[in-house]
């Protein structure tokens, strides 16, 4: 490209001829532009050029509720099937709750909150001061305790150094215990045996045992020949016969009504008698409650609920033998009873399930 000729400059005709006039004939252009339009935006004040659109984007929300609205092609083909419900593909959006709903929401919780803990201490006049403040968000269940101890005291003639009445009388308990697993062992009912002893039966005296059992059949058809003989040999009834009967069971009706009437009568007669009895049957009834209550409370104090498959059953008694004695600790022997003592006393409290055979 080559350079663009500029002109002379020797005199002023030819300066007023060189000067450009493009920014005079821009704003002409742009005066008249603005004369059309009804003047020019630059004087206008704000309040005319914009404005707040308040209205809402009706169209822009009709696109998205319609996109909602369209079934997925795997939803559709469960939809056919009418006992099958069709999974939604996405989770429905839950609205936002404003700032004001949730401040509301957070002042009612404090407001019945002050007032359970107000009640409670108007009620019982003690404040727990130790109390947390998110204790009645997530109440826990606290369990019911035990009415067996943690920690049981044994006999006193289970000790290292006991006297000799006291030792007696444990080794005996400890004795009984022993015999009652040996009787019950003994006298209790013989197991069901898994296999049944006997000899296998060959072809050819199953196949007599099965001729055997066609003799029913034979004694099957001998009476039914005998019923048919004995419906020949009725004698025919007459209408005078026919008649008596209807008679006789007409008497035996109405005698059964009036002794239904007598029966009434009496049990209405008698009835302080049966109210006497009601009475007693409720008392008695009662006592038996009562005695069932203290039997179960007595059972608790001993063993534990049943809780699973197999009961509990107590530790054997720890008892010394008369020549275990020794009346010194340094002499004692070493045992390791009490992981086994504090395992059981977990079963018997109804804390640990008691399984059957041993615990690795």
């Amino acid at each position: 490209m080559g350079k663009i000729a500029k002109g002379s400059r020797k005199g002023k005709k030819a300066w007023r001829a060189n000067i450009s006039t493009e920014d005079i004939e821009d704003f002409f252009e742009q005066s008249n532009k603005d004369a059309l339009s009804g003047g020019s935006l630059s004087q206008l004040p704000n309040d005319s050029l914009f404005y707040v659109d308040n209205s809402k984007d009706l169209s822009v929300k009709r696109k998205i509720e319609k996109h909602r609205e369209k079934v997925l092609r795997c939803d559709s083909v469960l939809q056919k099937n009418p006992f099958v419900q069709a999974l939604p593909s996405a989770k429905p959006k839950q609205k936002k709750k404003s700032k004001k709903e949730n401040k509301d929401v957070v002042k009612e919780k404090d407001e019945t909150r002050d007032g359970q803990k107000n009640d409670g201490a108007s009620a019982s006049g003690m404040v727990d001061i130790w109390a947390n403040e998110g204790e009645g968000d997530n109440p826990k269940k606290v369990p019911k305790p035990s009415v067996i101890p943690a920690v049981e005291v044994e006999a006193s003639g289970c000790s290292y150094n006991p006297t000799f009445e006291s030792h007696q009388e444990s080794l005996a308990q400890a004795v009984a215990e022993e015999m009652q697993k040996v009787y019950r062992k003994e006298l209790g009912p013989e197991p069901v045996p898994i296999t049944v002893p006997g000899e296998v039966i060959n072809d050819e005296d199953r196949y007599f045992l099965e001729v055997d059992n066609g003799s029913d059949d034979e004694n099957v058809e001998n009476l039914s020949e005998n019923q048919d003989t004995g419906n020949e040999n009725r004698e025919k009834v007459t209408r005078v016969e026919l008649n008596k009967r209807e008679r006789h069971k007409e008497l035996h009706r109405k005698e059964a009504e009036a002794k239904k009437r007598e029966e009434l009568s009496k049990q209405i007669d008698s009835l302080p008698n049966i109210i006497e009895e009601i009475t007693k049957e409720d008392e008695e009834k009662q006592k038996r409650h009562i005695r069932r209550v203290v039997a179960m409370q007595e059972r608790l104090k001993v063993r534990p609920p049943r809780l699973g498959k197999h009961k509990f059953e107590p530790a054997p008694t720890q008892v010394l033998l008369s020549e275990e004695i020794t009346g010194s600790l340094r002499k004692l022997k070493g045992c390791c009873t009490l992981v086994k003592d504090r395992f059981k006393s977990l079963e018997k409290r109804g804390l640990i399930v008691p399984v059957k055979g041993k615990r690795k």
